[in-house]
């Protein structure tokens, strides 16, 4: 070869590709396109069925027309009341929900110690994920009838305690939510390299200055993920919502003389209740307006959602800006 000639590049080997795999990687891989295509067509189906039914049936007046206390609905009133019911029962479920399962998530991964208790921790939050809702809903009736819970709910007769509102309904659903979050957060945390740590404590950070100022940036997607998650769990939930809240279609305040404390204490309905109960297989005899409050449910769920996605989003953008 002459000087002036251009070195030759040396011989890339052909791209892999799937036509000369095996057969059963073959077979291996359609079955996974086969199930996520499935998926997603599964998914469609479930938010343009809802989407047209909703549409048709919904009407501008349902939305701000509280429910009569008639048990056929067909009548007339809206759903303003389980509107509000499902944001009460999932601000109070989040905001409880959210500090806890973060912190617990951070002492797992960072601390662990000591380190039978961390076992026993991780077994719990494992319990209360496989536990149907329906029985931490018994298991807070039975804990919030006590006497000593009586200022969360109504007393009945000025004596005892009634053991069912809105408040103990979301400090139950908090509970739901907990698991997921916790389980999100590990996950971010465990994603977060090692050197990154290890920077932080050469430049004399302590353990806890890099938790709070370099790993909770660095995770707010995770944590806005499982917060979405946890939010949908809430707003899903019936049974909570049935033995705790008492499903009533209003919202039924208890005697105490502060007006938001009222709401709280008393019992109302979700959005799923009222699905329920207006549904063909329910007593509320309106499928129409069952149709409507499940769109509305499902709108709140994706709303819910694109809000987390965007604090995700932004805490990610501040992060690569503070660089």
């Amino acid at each position: 070869m002459s000087a002036f000639e251009a070195p030759r590049r040396p011989r890339t080997p052909a791209r892999d590709t799937s036509a000369s795999w095996p057969l059963a990687d073959r077979i291996g891989l359609a079955l996974c396109w086969a199930a996520g295509i499935t998926l997603i067509l599964v998914a469609g189906a479930i938010v343009l069925f809802f989407a047209y039914k909703g549409i048709t049936e919904l009407q501008p007046s349902l939305l701000y027309e509280r429910p009569t206390g008639d048990p056929d609905q067909s009548k007339a009133g809206g759903f303003l009341d389980p509107i509000v019911g499902t944001l009460m029962l999932t601000a109070i479920g989040t905001i409880i929900a959210v500090p806890i399962a973060v912190a617990v998530a951070i002492w797992l991964v960072e601390y662990g110690r000591p380190a039978p208790l961390a076992r026993v921790v991780e077994s719990g939050v494992e319990i209360i994920a496989g536990t149907p809702s329906i029985v931490l809903a018994l298991f807070g009736l039975t804990v919030f009838s006590n006497t000593a819970f009586a200022f969360l709910s109504q007393s009945p007769e000025g004596t005892g305690a009634f053991g069912r509102s809105i408040l103990i309904s979301g400090v139950v659903m908090s509970i739901v939510a907990l698991p997921l979050i916790v389980g999100a957060t590990r996950e971010a945390l465990n994603t977060v390299p090692a050197h990154v740590r290890e920077a932080s404590y050469a430049l004399g950070k302590s353990k806890a200055a890099t938790v709070r100022r370099v790993l909770l940036p660095s995770i707010r997607p995770g944590i806005a993920t499982g917060t979405a998650l946890g939010m949908g769990r809430i707003i899903g939930d019936t049974a909570i919502v049935v033995i705790l809240a008492g499903a009533t279609l209003q919202l039924e305040g208890s005697g105490s003389g502060i007006p938001f404390l009222q709401t709280l204490q008393g019992t109302g309905a979700t959005l799923t209740t009222y699905v329920y109960e207006n549904s063909p297989a329910g007593e509320g005899n309106a499928p129409e307006k069952a149709y409507a409050a499940a769109a509305v449910l499902l709108v709140l769920v994706v709303l819910m959602n694109y809000v987390a996605a965007r604090i995700a989003r932004g805490g990610r953008e501040v992060q690569q800006w503070s660089r």
